[in-house]
């Protein structure tokens, strides 16, 4: 008689260690005694101790991001004014910092040797190109501020916009960590994004691309990925998404996120997905809009609905009843 259930033939298994860690966090099936809690917890910070050499510690980043945003915007600071000289001082200080944190990330060890010489250069290569971008990130934030003030009749002042608008301080800090995103650092830039993002409910990634004189209206929820190219005078409301169709990982470095030209408004909850997609110059999208094609210049895109209103004192009638 044919047995009903086979079995496959049993393989040797590759033991992982962080398996073991894992079987001596909890109770055996065999023994309804826990492993004492000293044991367990020496293998589970033997596990823990196999990861994480070099990773930037997050609040490390976040000072640093504030300590650059800071003293480039003194209305975004927690300190009194600054003098041009201890502005200065404190931007030196902030890319020692940067350089402290960037070695270990660019291949640097505890050990001298050739290899070292090449990081420390690497580092300095981090270090003064991030200097020398610090006036275009500051002039091209300011334009971002005065286009938000030109744009918004509820603000008042360029103060008021770069003190109290979400959408300018993760324009600010999307600057400054696509600076040092450019420069080849890894980590550090989207963890500075991070700290925008959960500051301001907006998410830039620190490799998109964004012209000059860009607007984020109210900001929750906006998403903008990795790839994305967006040009001069663009316009962001609330929830839109410039986003990726689902790939494969194997296709990470390729463009995957859209184009959008300049001049371009995109309204609430719009999503706009793919690497093909290009929205052209001068273009609206409406809100609530789903495109991953592209569309030509000056396109205007919006949803079609159809509204019905009727005064509550009459019979509700199901015809009224139109979405």
């Amino acid at each position: 008689m044919e047995d009903p259930m086979p079995t496959q033939e049993a393989r040797p298994a590759t033991a992982d260690p962080a398996d073991s860690a894992v079987d001596a966090s909890r109770p055996s099936e065999a023994s309804a005694t826990p492993a004492p809690p000293r044991e367990v917890a020496a293998r589970l910070a033997e596990r823990i101790s196999l990861v994480g050499h070099g990773f930037p510690v997050k609040r490390d980043v976040a000072a640093l991001t504030d300590e650059l945003i800071g003293v480039l915007f003194p209305q975004l600071s927690s300190e009194p004014p600054l003098s041009a000289r201890d502005a200065a001082t404190r931007l030196l200080r902030a890319r020692d910092e940067l350089g402290r944190i960037a070695w270990p990330l660019l291949g640097g060890t505890d050990s001298l040797g050739s290899s070292a010489a090449a990081v420390e250069a690497d580092v300095e290569r981090v270090m003064g190109g991030f200097v020398a971008s610090l006036p275009d990130v500051h002039l091209r934030s300011l334009e971002d501020a005065a286009a938000i003030l030109a744009g918004d009749p509820a603000a008042e002042s360029l103060d008021e916009v770069i003190a109290a608008y979400p959408g300018f301080l993760a324009i600010a800090t999307h600057r400054v960590a696509h600076a040092i995103h450019a420069l080849g650092v890894p980590l550090v830039p989207r963890l500075m994004a991070e700290v925008a993002h959960s500051r301001s409910g907006i998410d830039i990634h620190p490799g998109a691309t964004i012209g000059r004189r860009f607007c984020i209206d109210h900001g929750t929820g906006v998403v903008v990925g990795e790839t994305a190219v967006i040009g001069d005078d663009v316009k962001l409301y609330q929830g839109v998404t410039l986003g990726a169709l689902s790939v494969a990982k194997t296709l990470a470095g390729t463009r995957r996120h859209p184009t959008i030209g300049d001049r371009v408004v995109i309204y609430a909850n719009a999503t706009v997905l793919g690497g093909d997609t290009v929205i052209g110059t001068d273009s609206v999208i409406g809100g609530n809009v789903f495109l991953t094609t592209s569309v030509p210049p000056g396109s205007l895109v919006y949803q079609t609905s159809s509204h019905r209103v009727r005064r509550q004192k009459d019979d509700f009638d199901g015809a009224d009843l139109v979405i």
